[in-house]
C-alpha cells in the first residue's frame, strides 16, 4: 500500500496571549505558587440532528483512519485551554485533531500547557447558534492559536453560502482560503495538507474524506456498521458451509464404516459356510 506524506506539524502558539502561553511552555512559575484554578468541562449546547451526524461521521472515520497510531489525538467537544492561570479561556471545537500528544481518550479537558500545543486541524460545523461566532471570532482565535487548518461545514446549506470552507496558515501566520475543486460529478474537494487527505462534498452536500494514497473514501460509521455486518454474514455463511462439509463428511464415513462392517460380515459368512477340506 502507498505510504501517506507524514501530516504537517501546527505552529507554536503565536499573538499577545500566546506568546505568553509559549513561554509558560518553557518556563513555568517557580518563584510563585500557582492559583488553584478549576479547569472545567463546559456545557455543549444542543445539536440538530444534520449537525450530529456530520461531527459524529468525521470523527469516527479520522479515528478509524489515525487508530494505528498513538501519538495523534481525535477529539469532539473537548472543551479546550490554551493559557496557563486563564480558566475563562477556553473554546469546544466540534472536531479536532493533534499530532503528537498521546491518543489516550481519558482527557476531560484540554490544557495547552500541558499538552505541549493545541490543535493542528479544527472543523466546526455550522449551526444557528454558531455559524457567525465561527466565521469570525473563532475564525481570528484559531488564527491567533496557530492551527494550522481550520475548517467550516454546513450540512444544511442554511448559514455557509458554500457549504464547506478551508483557510490553512501562510508562512506569515495569517489564514488564506483553500481551493476546492469542482469534479465532474458535482462534488466540491478541497486538500488538508494537515491531514494528508481530502475534504470533500457528496452530490448531496455531506461531508467526505477522501484517501489519496489509497484512492478510496473513509467510512463512516454507518458505512463501517454496515460492512461489519456484512462482514459477519459472511463469517456466518463460511461457518454453516463449513458446518455442511464436515456433516457430510462425518456422513460418508458414517457409511463407508457400515459397508466395511457389511463386507467383513458377509466374508465371515461364507468362511463359516465353506467346506472343510
Amino acid at each position: 500500500m502507498p505510504t501517506a506524506p507524514q501530516p504537517l506539524r501546527a505552529r507554536k502558539l503565536h499573538g499577545p496571549d500566546a506568546t505568553s502561553s509559549a513561554q509558560q511552555f518553557a518556563k513555568r512559575t517557580a518563584n510563585a505558587p500557582a492559583r488553584a484554578l478549576d479547569y472545567r468541562d463546559r456545557d455543549v449546547e444542543a445539536m440538530t440532528p444534520e449537525h450530529w451526524n456530520a461531527e459524529v461521521d468525521c470523527m469516527q472515520s479520522l479515528r478509524s483512519h489515525y487508530a494505528h497510531r498513538e501519538d495523534v489525538y481525535v477529539g469532539s467537544e473537548l472543551t479546550m485551554y490554551w493559557l496557563e492561570g486563564d480558566n475563562e479561556g477556553w473554546v469546544q471545537p466540534d472536531v479536532f485533531v493533534a499530532f503528537g500528544p498521546s491518543r489516550d481518550t481519558k482527557r476531560t479537558v484540554w490544557k495547552a500547557w500541558e499538552e505541549g500545543k493545541f490543535a493542528d486541524f479544527v472543523l466546526e460545523v455550522a449551526s444557528r447558534g454558531t455559524h457567525r461566532r465561527d466565521l469570525t471570532e473563532k475564525h481570528a482565535l484559531y488564527e491567533r492559536l496557530g492551527v494550522t487548518e481550520y475548517w467550516q461545514h454546513d450540512p444544511t446549506g442554511a448559514y455557509l453560502p458554500p457549504r464547506l470552507l478551508g483557510h490553512r496558515l501562510n508562512k506569515a501566520g495569517t489564514y488564506e482560503p483553500v481551493p476546492l475543486d469542482r469534479r465532474p460529478d458535482g462534488t466540491r474537494r478541497g486538500e488538508s495538507k494537515v491531514l494528508s487527505l481530502h475534504l470533500c462534498l457528496d452530490s448531496e452536500g455531506c461531508l467526505r474524506l477522501y484517501d489519496p494514497a489509497t484512492g478510496k473514501f473513509l467510512l463512516s460509521p454507518r458505512e463501517h456498521a454496515d460492512a461489519s455486518a456484512e462482514k459477519d454474514r459472511a463469517i456466518e455463511q463460511k461457518n454453516r458451509l463449513l458446518a455442511e462439509e464436515r456433516r457430510l463428511l462425518a456422513e460418508e464415513r458414517r457409511r463407508h464404516a457400515e459397508e466395511r462392517h457389511a463386507l467383513l460380515a458377509e466374508i465371515e459368512a461364507l468362511r463359516r459356510h465353506q467346506p472343510k477340506q
